[in-house]
């Protein structure tokens, strides 16, 4: 089969390889490979930012159907439509995994980063990271679940009353997914973006979000505060990962307000003010990945429609045009990127 592979660290090294198909081990399936879609982190190691345990095949958000079990499988077969999370192995004995908090596991092995992944026409995936694809997800949406489950669990760590004014930084597809992920959970939502961010911030309103703003054109601090009677943002999700934008997130917060760095910086340090977290009182959580039991809320809220993932997919190309996918993206021209596999 063929497979896009990394193949050393640093910028590209990329290449499709003929490899052998995989054979599932004991609680194992074998997925043949529908959909697999291009995450940030992807493109962060394409271009040598993010280290993974090369060579691997990268893709670890996908959709696809069983084609093969192996021993001790039972709650699964061949012909399900499913998804995966990402943990293929974990230690199973730290105080992380025995909460199935696999997210925060030391010696947690994922798809597409230490175990090769879905950019290909078949990968190996354990059974207790499967989940069955409901009625009303269809294959592209399905391979955006992975995405979606980082949202849920970003949603999950906050505290959303109804009503409540919530500030998504970003509109990208995962502050998109934020967005929609908050909207569900009865916030009022303000999705803010930049001129260059056109063509993501008119998805935003194509999707029904209440407040979409380009910063750039308009004030969101008077928007904000004509909306709260002055007190600010009840909760801010920052999904850009840029310093400008959290400094602009801590302003627009309320006093008691909660911020959520949802976005990974370029560099781990940057200069933020504490002195506005100690007088506004505002609690901060970080939120990393996602964990076992953001899947099935995930797979629900798409099923019943709260979250439409399918409306991000702008692009779909085949594994071999990773070059083209890859301009696409960085051009700002694509919202969510969707690879298919090639045959022999």
């Amino acid at each position: 089969m063929k497979a896009l592979v990394k193949t050393a660290d640093r910028f590209g090294n990329l290449e499709i390889q003929n490899k052998q198909e995989p054979t599932p081990g004991k609680n194992q399936v074998k997925i043949k490979i529908k959909y697999a879609g291009i995450c940030g982190s992807d493109i962060h190691t394409y271009e040598g930012h993010y280290k993974v345990g090369v060579p691997v095949t990268l893709g670890h958000e996908f959709s696809g159907e069983i084609v093969e079990v192996g021993a001790g499988v039972d709650r699964f077969k061949v012909g399900d439509r499913v998804t995966s999370e990402t943990t293929f192995s974990v230690c199973g004995e730290c105080e992380y995994c025995q909460s199935k908090d696999y997210n925060l596991c030391n010696h947690r092995k994922g798809l597409g980063t230490q175990q090769d992944g879905g950019f290909a026409n078949y990968l190996i995936a354990r059974q207790e990271s499967l989940h069955l694809l409901p009625v009303n997800v269809d294959d592209q949406s399905a391979a955006m679940t992975e995405p979606l489950a980082c949202t849920h669990h970003a949603v999950a760590k906050t505290e959303i009353n109804k009503g409540d004014l919530a500030i998504v930084i970003g509109p990208g597809p995962i502050g998109l997914l934020t967005a929609q992920v908050a909207k569900s959970r009865g916030a009022k939502v303000v999705i803010t973006g930049l001129t260059n961010d056109k063509i993501r911030l008119d998805k935003a309103k194509e999707l029904g979000i209440d407040y979409v703003v380009n910063t750039q054109e308009q004030d969101i601090k008077e928007l904000v505060n004509s909306l709260t009677n002055g007190y600010g943002a009840d909760i801010v999700f920052e999904c850009s990962g840029a310093v400008p934008a959290a400094r602009q997130g801590l302003n627009l917060l309320r006093k008691k307000g909660q911020y959520s760095q949802v976005g990974l910086f370029a560099t781990p340090e940057i200069s933020f003010d504490l002195e506005k977290i100690i007088q506004k009182e505002i609690r901060v959580v970080g939120s990393r990945s996602q964990k076992p039991a953001d899947w099935e809320p995930s797979l629900l809220l798409m099923n019943d429609g709260s979250v439409n993932a399918r409306a991000l997919v702008t692009h779909e190309f085949n594994i071999t045009q990773w070059e083209e996918a890859y301009q696409v993206i960085k051009s700002g021209e694509a919202i969510k990127v969707l690879l298919t596999p090639v045959t022999d």
